[in-house]
């Protein structure tokens, strides 16, 4: 084969893959805004995710509520969440003002067809679960690579687990034997040793075992009645809808259920 076509074929492969890539970033894009035109209202207060699809909504709801005036509050799931929204000028606020949150708008790394989410590669997982679980109406988006029918068909990276430093070895061999699997530390990327989340704890990816019919709510209670164990990624009947983007430009929508049933009943924002 000539060098000339060789190159030709690398940069075919090249521009697809840019076009793909491009057309991901609008499928969330698209998704984001969607979601915010139908949930955002004015006097409310917004939790806002920590994941990169969501900086697209973060933009959004900063250009409606000049446009529109709006008066919103906002609580983060994460310092990096905070400061995207300080850097769009957006008022911040938190679970000490405000323990009850209208709506949160917040991406996934995989949903299932039964609205069961995993969540926690970004590694903010913890801080997501309390805000969602003060939502009145949690909104998750995602693109449609992250729709799956079943937990694990496109993240493969294993469920996230939060756990306190000095616990995560006992807790990996629990995790383990109960379940079948690896508990991996998560390491970090740009300095030697592991992610330590802002709760100053480590990470644990469970890769469980794809072979297995998982019920992931009893998963879920059984993983958190460990010992070390403060979070999972596992967010269970927590989604009131999932908006979903697609490569051809258009949203769907998953419904769940109508509101969180975690909700307080008789919180204020002063």
């Amino acid at each position: 084969m000539s060098s000339e076509i060789v190159s030709l074929l690398k940069s075919h492969y090249s521009t697809s893959s840019m076009d793909e890539s491009a057309a991901l970033e609008l499928a969330k894009k698209n998704a984001c805004q969607s979601a915010v035109r139908d949930w955002l209202k004015d006097n409310q207060i917004v939790g806002l995710g920590s994941g990169t699809t969501i900086k697209y909504a973060v933009e959004y709801i900063a250009e409606q509520v000049k446009k529109q005036h709006l008066h919103i509050q906002c609580i983060p799931t994460s310092f990096q969440a905070r400061q995207l929204l300080i850097s769009h000028k957006l008022p911040v606020t938190d679970l000490e003002m405000c323990e009850q949150i209208d709506v949160t708008f917040d991406g996934a790394d995989e949903v299932d067809e039964k609205l069961n989410l995993i969540k926690g590669g970004g590694g903010c997982l913890l801080q997501e679960k309390i805000v969602a679980s003060c939502t009145t109406n949690f909104i998750a988006i995602v693109d449609e690579r992250k729709s799956s029918k079943t937990l694990g068909s496109y993240w493969t990276k294993g469920l996230p687990i939060e756990v306190i430093p000095m616990a995560y070895k006992p807790v990996q061999t629990r995790i383990e034997k109960l379940f079948g699997g690896r508990a991996i530390l998560r390491e970090a990327v740009s300095k030697m040793g592991p992610v330590v989340t802002d709760n100053g704890n480590f990470l644990l990816d469970w890769k469980f075992d794809k072979s297995k019919q998982y019920r992931w709510p009893e998963v879920d209670i059984e993983l958190l009645r460990i010992p070390g164990i403060v979070g999972t990624g596992l967010f269970i009947n927590m989604a009131r809808q999932v908006y979903i983007g697609h490569l051809n430009g258009t949203v769907s929508k998953l419904e769940g259920k109508p509101s969180n049933s975690y909700t307080l009943n008789n919180s204020n924002c002063d």
